[in-house]
């Protein structure tokens, strides 16, 4: 299996993860919601139903007989009722309608009921086959045989004579019952219209959580493809670099075994071949260890207060023979208030040293470079000049990259490994600190290094 085939079922697979474990938590929510909303209007219902069995109850015990024979009374009370037993006035007058209290004839039915639980009167549009029996249970939801579904109140109703009676009695007599019912088909009809908008949207939006998915997983994915991708051109790189000096070592070691032992200056010569490509190669792993140590910040070493000022004049003397010996003009300025950082002492000699090996080797004889140290508020500067070949606009962006030469043959003439600039970058961002280059060819090139003085003192 290739990389890219491996980078795709990956790809896929973190898509299906994040459209599933997304289905779900939609879905989850999507049922909390419809939930909600159903028991919002639930409950809503049920605040009316007993808001309007309040008011007829209110309305009704004041004036309620004590007869054991209420049917003449009832029908002077709910003109619109019928009565067990007695056919019904199924044309109610204005004021009938507005004795008993409800607007909605069609959604709200009424029943009463005597102190024995025996059905007197009740609403024409009242459901079939109701029972004819009281259920003195609170609430009651059931379905008639056309498959529509009622809920129905029911509460006590007391005479204003059982009321003067409960004062001399501790008993508690009643005078019957009062059912308030409604038809749940509106109710239903708008838990069926959710179920449907839900039913639609669910895989609407989950089509578009997918799609989505397949974007977050391929942006998640792309830094590891494009480090996968760096490791596997930094192997190559590695292997190229280690195999020339390793296959040059090997082929004069080879014909040093096969000269006679007279001819002790050509052997002589092939020696110093063999120690220039075996410090090479030492070289070369030694730049790949720090820089791996550099980039996992594996150093023991705790970040201290260190000093540029003597680190940058210390290194001013130590490049100035190499750049007398190039016929280079090397210059520093350094002021003279001291300037601290906090970090690793060595690392930061090595990134200064690194930028100024650098400008030695890439500026012509008779050329100049100048290291300057400066403090802006709490930002401290170092900036390395040279007048040298410069660096083309297109190859700026990856000089910092690992083994990567603007000018390979001559840096392997001068014996540079392709290391040096990005051990400068990994101490930077080590030390949070931010590095530039600005170039020109044939005019010279200026590396800047900012980072974050401390307050010493």
């Amino acid at each position: 299996m290739n990389s890219h085939q491996l980078f795709r079922r990956s790809r896929i697979r973190l898509a299906l993860w994040y459209a599933g474990v997304m289905g779900v938590i939609l879905s989850l929510s999507g049922f909390g919601i419809y939930r909600a909303l159903v028991q919002a209007k639930w409950t809503a219902l049920e605040r009316e139903i007993e808001s309007i069995a309040g008011t007829l109850h209110d309305s009704l015990e004041p004036i309620l007989p004590a007869s054991e024979e209420p049917t003449a009374i009832l029908q002077q009370i709910f003109p619109e009722l019928c009565l067990v037993g007695q056919p019904c006035n199924m044309s109610p007058t204005l004021i009938q309608r507005h004795t008993t209290g409800i607007s909605d004839r069609n959604t709200y039915y009424i029943r009463l009921f005597d102190d024995q639980g025996k059905l007197l009167a009740f609403s024409p549009n009242q459901a079939s086959h109701l029972p004819q029996i009281l259920n003195p249970a609170t609430w009651q939801t059931w379905r008639s045989s056309d498959g529509i579904r009622y809920h129905q109140f029911t509460t006590i109703l007391h005479s204003a004579h059982a009321h003067h009676m409960l004062s001399k009695t501790s008993s508690h007599p009643s005078w019957g019952y009062i059912q308030i019912g409604r038809t749940l088909e509106p109710f239903d009809a708008e838990a069926r219209r959710i179920q449907w908008i839900f039913a639609v949207g669910f895989p609407l939006v989950l089509s578009l959580v997918a799609i989505s998915s397949w974007w977050l997983s391929g942006l998640a994915m792309q830094p590891i493809y494009q480090s996968y991708r760096q490791q596997q051109q930094f192997t190559a790189n590695a292997a190229h670099e280690l195999r020339s000096p390793l296959a040059s070592l090997l082929a004069n070691v080879e014909a040093v075994l096969r000269m006679p032992q007279s001819d002790w200056q050509q052997i002589q010569t092939m020696l110093h071949t063999v120690e220039r490509q075996g410090r090479r190669l030492s070289q070369l792993i030694t730049d790949l260890l720090l820089l791996s140590s550099i980039e996992q910040n594996t150093s023991s070493e705790q970040f201290k207060p260190c000093c540029l000022n003597d680190l940058i004049n210390d290194l001013s003397e130590e490049f100035l023979e190499l750049a007398v010996a190039s016929d280079i003009k090397l210059s520093s300025h350094v002021p003279t208030h001291l300037i601290y950082v906090l970090g690793h002492e060595q690392q930061l000699y090595r990134l200064v040293s690194n930028l100024i090996a650098n400008a030695i080797q890439y500026t012509p004889p008779g050329g100049l470079i100048s290291i300057d140290l400066e403090q802006r508020d709490r930002t401290v500067i170092v900036m390395v000049k040279d007048t040298g070949i410069g660096i083309p606009p297109s190859e700026q962006p990856r000089i910092f990259e690992r083994f990567y030469r603007v000018n390979s043959d001559r840096s392997r003439k001068t014996g540079g490994t392709g290391l040096g600039l990005a051990i400068v970058q990994a101490i930077a961002k080590v030390h949070s600190g931010q590095l530039s280059v600005e170039s020109q060819l044939e005019q010279g090139s200026v590396f800047t290094l900012k980072l974050t003085a401390l307050a010493y003192g």
